[in-house]
């Protein structure tokens, strides 16, 4: 009698053990946050290849033990785990914030980068380019491949050279359609402003969205054939109202200033005081240089070599001059190097003509 209470007990406790780790069948619904079933989300039973999708009304069926843990898994929502407690068990995914960010605007409406057919890239605020931003082209400006920007002019109001993937002709307009907020600025810009992203106030902007190829033509037509730049500005949103303010102040210095001279003072350095008379100018040289002309005060044969400021030579005089002969060199307006030679001496002379 005692040895069969010990069978009993044996077999009661062996088939408990059975029951623990037999597999069962967990059901169950997949949710968003509005309470919104969710179909095609992945059930996978965590470090097995045993999984299933959810149908159209968000119901799955998956065979799994007891402690297990079941993996959901869809695109733009959370992964979520959750163990096996018992059949039934019902999931709520959260929406992914990183998922989000890719929703892209273009034409027809909003999608996302991977569900968008043609070529697509989307610049948010967080890319923006930082800093003193004058012309909302600023702040696309190397963010965007095949997007070149380029300044056309130093002006303010300058327009910008903007080739989406290179110029697609030779003479005409080679520059994208711009669309802000639904509304197309045609290629004529408006109200006679030559740079039409000036009249969007950098703050104001949200994201930048680019459509590159030739699917944008499907859209606006044969205006849109060298891209187009959709531009979403911001909008009110719910919540607790916040202030931002932006204070940028700058200082310009010269930093190596060159000494200026006036016109005056340039030309008295090299102007001859006419009260002097010749005899009491440089009476050890042969010569005296006057603007455009040379005055012997000696006779004899001389070398005349003129030169110009970048060291060319421009004229050559080998000739007998006699005392107080003076000889016309018709120079342009300059500044000239004449060497003089006489003999065996030569001397450089520095020769201004106004």
């Amino acid at each position: 009698m005692k040895k069969q209470i010990q069978n009993a007990i044996f077999c009661l406790l062996f088939l408990t053990s059975l029951g623990l780790y037999a597999q069962q069948t967990v059901s169950g619904v997949v949710t968003d946050g509005s309470g919104s079933p969710l179909p095609a989300v992945n059930v996978v039973v965590k470090g097995t290849s045993n999984g299933v999708s959810t149908d159209f009304d968000g119901n799955y069926t998956i065979s799994a033990n007891n402690g297990q843990v079941l993996v959901f898994s869809s695109i733009g929502f959370e992964t979520q785990e959750a163990n096996i407690a018992g059949a039934t068990l019902n999931v709520t995914l959260v929406e992914s914030a990183s998922e989000l960010d890719e929703v892209v605007v273009i034409g027809y409406g909003t999608t996302t980068v991977k569900d968008a057919t043609g070529s697509v890239a989307s610049i948010t605020a967080e890319d923006f380019n930082q800093g003193a931003i004058v012309s909302s082209d600023q702040l696309l400006t190397g963010k965007v491949a095949g997007v070149v920007i380029t300044n056309s002019g130093g002006a303010p109001d300058a327009a910008p050279n903007i080739r989406i993937r290179g110029g697609a002709s030779l003479s005409a307009n080679n520059s994208p359609l711009i669309v802000i907020d639904g509304i197309p600025l045609d290629v004529v810009n408006p109200a006679g402003v030559n740079n039409p992203l000036s009249l969007i106030n950098p703050n104001d902007i949200a994201s930048f969205s680019i459509l590159k190829d030739a699917s944008a033509t499907a859209i606006y037509g044969a205006r849109a054939s060298n891209g187009i730049i959709l531009i979403t500005t911001k909008k009110r949103t719910l919540g607790e109202t916040k202030y931002n303010l932006n204070v940028s102040t700058s200082i310009n210095k010269v930093g190596d200033k060159i000494d200026d001279n006036t016109g005056s003072n340039f030309k008295s350095s090299f102007t001859v005081d006419s009260s002097l008379s010749l005899d009491t100018i440089a009476n050890d040289n042969p010569v005296l240089i006057f603007p455009n002309k040379i005055y012997f005060q000696k006779p004899g044969v001389f070398e005349i070599v003129v030169f110009n400021m970048l060291g060319s030579q421009i004229r050559r005089i080998y000739s007998n001059f006699n005392k107080d002969q003076v000889l016309h060199l018709d120079l342009q307006r300059g500044i000239y190097l004449i060497n003089v030679k006489e003999s065996k001496h030569s001397k450089a002379y520095k020769m201004p003509v106004y």
